[in-house]
């Protein structure tokens, strides 16, 4: 993971010689917010946020056909109640057109899932049609996480800040408002384990909206996590393997 974040400090350099962040802030004042909370709190469960994306360290190549505008309308058919969208373009093959794509195709909430560490990044995604920003706390220093979290506020987009332990759980409870997401993977080995959003959610106030992430590949699985305390799921490999995603979408949603 610390290679990827070293990478991706390398692109954000380049991609400011480019691009200035006035032109960003230009951009992203055109943008009409669709808020993933709201949709967390007030849509019929289970509230699923549907991933899209090529690739992954874990799984390979997911699609060698990937249109990512099409699969995102089918999982807006199927009733997701947002879009995850890989922008990442070593390790998932993702990249700012597939989320332009994906926001011009649908009207659900959308996530840019990459690997933030600058401000710049957040500009970026508001420019690009994001409403919301990952943010992964395992890969920032200390503090960092605080710091792009009141970022994100300040351009209008709404933030998960992602944990694996009860460590970084604290750092995320402090970010007032944002969304947790509890992952199941750990990133460093890619091992996955469900314990682990099982585990975390009894440590998550009642208050707080809060996502299991990775692992989830059945009906089951999401029954039980709802009855854990999860207000909602992001999922994206088990449904990618599938040749209609959007179908396998549908037979998870009706149960």
């Amino acid at each position: 993971m610390m290679q990827i974040m070293r990478e991706r400090r390398a692109a954000v350099a380049l991609a400011k010689s480019q691009v200035s962040l006035n032109d960003l802030l230009w951009e992203a004042e055109k943008r009409i917010h669709h808020s993933l909370a709201d949709r967390l709190r007030q849509t019929a469960t289970p509230r699923i946020v549907a991933e899209v994306k090529k690739a992954s360290p874990s799984a390979g190549l997911l699609r060698a056909t990937y249109a990512p505008a099409r699969i995102a309308k089918g999982y807006e058919k199927a009733g997701a109640v947002g879009i995850s969208v890989l922008t990442e373009p070593n390790h998932f093959q993702g990249s700012a057109a597939d989320l332009r794509a994906v926001r011009k195709a649908v009207s659900l909430p959308v996530l840019r899932k990459d690997f933030v560490g600058d401000p710049y990044q957040l500009a970026e995604a508001a420019a690009w049609g994001a409403d919301v920003v990952l943010l992964i706390v395992a890969a920032l220093e200390p503090g960092r996480c605080e710091v792009l979290y009141r970022e994100s506020l300040e351009l209008g987009l709404e933030a998960i800040v992602e944990v694996h332990t009860r460590t970084e759980l604290e750092v995320a409870l402090s970010c007032k408002g944002a969304i947790i997401g509890v992952n199941s993977r750990n990133l460093k080995t890619l091992k996955t384990d469900l314990a682990i959003a099982h585990e975390l959610v009894a440590a998550i106030p009642e208050d707080r909206i809060c996502i299991a992430e990775s692992g989830i590949k059945t009906g089951a699985d999401i029954v039980s996590l709802q009855r854990a305390g999860y207000d909602g799921f992001l999922i994206g490999e088990s449904l990618l393997r599938q040749r209609s995603p959007g179908g396998a979408l549908k037979r998870m949603v009706d149960g």
